[in-house]
């Protein structure tokens, strides 16, 4: 079983037990489980449902696990014939959730 979920403009292919990074948001204080309300597809061994643009009524479950932070990249700033050269470093914060359950729609 699996579907295809719209999340912070990506798409993401999710099965149960899958670990995933998403977009980092504002979440309230005791919130330990998340929901994605936009199903794209989803399929299990005997059902095919494809949303024209979402599924009605479907939805993914998941646990947040914390935040995580992405692979380090370096932009590089340089202005030709002025010797003037910049290197900064960026580091992307994510959010680590693990889908627990996929609930089909109609």
């Amino acid at each position: 079983m699996y579907a295809i979920i719209d999340d912070g403009g990506k798409q993401y292919k999710v099965e149960p037990g899958q670990s995933l990074c998403v977009e980092l948001r504002e979440l309230g204080e005791d919130a330990g489980q998340l929901e994605f309300p936009h199903v794209l597809f989803y399929q299990d061994g005997e059902t095919t449902l494809v949303g024209t643009p979402r599924v009605e009524g479907a939805k993914v479950l998941a646990k947040v696990s914390g935040e995580a932070f992405g692979p380090k990249v370096y932009p590089m700033q340089f202005r030709r014939r002025k010797d003037s050269r910049r290197r900064i470093g960026h580091r992307q914060k994510y959010l680590q959730v693990e889908i627990t359950e996929i609930q089909k729609g109609g």
